[in-house]
């Protein structure tokens, strides 16, 4: 399911604006190959947060 709306998100994203994923995402992937799923009542917005700063930025 994450995999499938990473996907689908991508390629809406670098149709829609092709001009500006042009110049920064060089290669197919778009998002990293990660992921991260908890419940809503099962993780604090503090651990989403720092989940999302521990990210690596693009290839």
């Amino acid at each position: 399911l994450v995999n499938n709306l990473k996907t689908v998100s991508s390629r809406y994203l670098k149709k829609e604006f092709p001009e500006r994923f042009s110049r920064f995402y060089w290669k197919d992937a778009l998002w990293s190959g990660s992921y991260f799923i908890s419940s809503c009542g099962g993780v604090t917005v503090d651990v989403l947060k720092k989940y999302v700063q521990e990210q690596d930025r693009p290839a």
